[in-house]
């Protein structure tokens, strides 16, 4: 059992003094009570820890290396595919598995417990399988055993180029995988992340209207049978015209109108959407997945975050190609995007809140919605799954309140995480996660690897 003592924390829809949360060997919250005597692990602000909903771990590796121009003079989403794809060939399963670990613990010291890793490299560069076919899985799983993040991975079925339904190419090839074979690595990974613990889990990931067929996608969901389903969506111009041309509507407008998206599925991107997909995927239920340092990255656009909000749409945060891992980075860039499209301020904010609170506490409820995770909350029978921001830091100082996340989000950034646990594991000490240094020695060592065959 461990005890956790904050002089404030964020529980339920409220601000509490003095209050002494209690953890189960299991990694579950034992008991919540306020206005207690100090005992155990003393904090100043606790806070539920939130999901990070969207992470390809190996782009990582990539941060940087995409910021020149290409022959043709104009970069776009589909330039920086193509590198993406060059890069993919020289990565081995050790290397994936360095990436990973080094990707989670940044992430866990940004302020996230968990991960959805949207995992699609599955094969060897050829495209024909490892000896095992979860070999790739097998090493997400070992990267969260070594660093300690809640994982929920997400098996990506993809088996064509476009809407066409064209043959994959050179660089996607290990991606690919028919239905059946899919089906068997389904069950793989159900092997493998089971062998984590009880906080872990596996969902299913189609991975875009272009990339499987509609028989497939069906068949996808069924395979999920109640379980996460998280989907790339809208995010270019160039894609909602191929598939409005293949399917007679846009991407949103079909799914909605030909599957029963509810709250177990999370779109991610959405950031081509007109105003009735708005309001329809805000009906839906469904979790809206931003990420917006991303986004602004790749040039994506900007999603219609206060019209969606506006109609009690719920969204989430991931980082995606991982180029930043900064929690409240993509909070403030989400809100910032917002500012310059109305040219106002503060519009993301909901119930009397203040932006910053707003914010987390959307994303905090929506991140675990997305991978029907049982956390988000200080609450018994809830994972574990805390956030200890450093009161000592100047930022922080003399703040209480919603002033405290509007100050981390907008004034601070993930240096003034002080502690974190995930499930109950504590794992960021002092804003340290306790294996940074075998972690960062093996991924420089891969680093190095990499430079070398690149």
């Amino acid at each position: 059992m461990q005890t956790i003592w904050a002089e404030q924390a964020l529980v339920g829809d409220r601000w509490a003094e003095a209050v002494s949360v209690v953890v189960d060997d299991s990694g579950r919250i034992a008991s919540v009570t306020e206005h207690a005597s100090p005992a155990g692990v003393r904090v100043g602000v606790l806070l539920p820890a939130p999901v990070n909903l969207h992470s390809h771990a190996f782009q990582r590796a990539m941060a940087g290396l995409t910021e020149r121009r290409g022959p043709s003079g104009r970069d776009s989403f589909w330039t920086w595919r193509q590198l993406m794809y060059r890069f993919l060939d020289a990565l081995t399963p050790e290397h994936a598995e360095a990436i990973a670990a080094f990707v989670q613990m940044e992430m866990l010291e940004a302020g996230y417990a968990a991960v959805a890793e949207f995992h699609y490299l599955h094969h060897r560069p050829d495209g024909a399988p490892y000896d095992d076919l979860g070999e790739m899985s097998a090493r997400m799983a070992a990267a969260a055993a070594q660093s300690g993040i809640g994982l929920t991975l997400l098996p990506v079925l993809y088996e064509q180029a476009g809407c066409a339904g064209d043959r994959l190419g050179p660089g996607q090839v290990r991606f690919g995988n028919d239905l059946d074979r899919f089906a068997t690595l389904l069950g793989r990974a159900d092997e493998l992340v089971g062998a984590l613990g009880a906080d872990a889990s596996v969902g299913v990931a189609p991975h875009s209207l272009r990339a499987v067929s509609r028989p497939s996608l069906a068949a996808a969901v069924a395979l999920a049978d109640g379980r996460p389903v998280h989907m790339h969506i809208a995010e270019q111009v160039a894609e909602v015209d191929e598939v409005t041309a293949a399917y007679g509507k846009r991407p949103v407008e079909w799914l909605l109108a030909n599957h029963d998206v509810d709250q177990t599925w999370c779109l991610v991107h959405c950031t081509q959407m007109t105003a009735d997909e708005t309001a329809g995927l805000a009906r839906s239920g469904a979790v809206a997945g931003l990420c917006p340092i991303t986004e602004s990255s790749l040039g994506d656009g900007i999603f219609n975050g206060v019209d969606y909000l506006a109609r009690g749409g719920r969204f989430g945060v991931g980082s995606d190609s991982n180029i930043r891992i900064a929690l409240s980075e993509e909070l403030r860039t989400l809100e910032y995007t917002q500012r310059l499209q109305y040219r106002g301020r503060n519009l993301l904010v909901t119930d009397g809140r203040s932006t910053g609170r707003s914010l987390f506490d959307a994303a905090v409820a929506g991140g675990a919605q997305s991978v029907q995770r049982q956390s988000g909350r200080i609450a018994p029978g809830c994972w574990a799954d805390l956030l200890v921001l450093d009161t000592t830091a100047v930022d922080l100082e003399g703040r209480r309140g919603d002033s405290l996340l509007d100050s981390f989000i907008f004034a601070g950034d993930d240096r003034l995480v002080g502690e974190l646990w995930s499930a109950g594991r504590h794992v960021v000490r002092g804003g340290r996660h306790i294996h940074r240094d075998a972690i960062v020695g093996r991924y420089r060592r891969t680093l190095h690897g990499l430079r070398d065959l690149l």
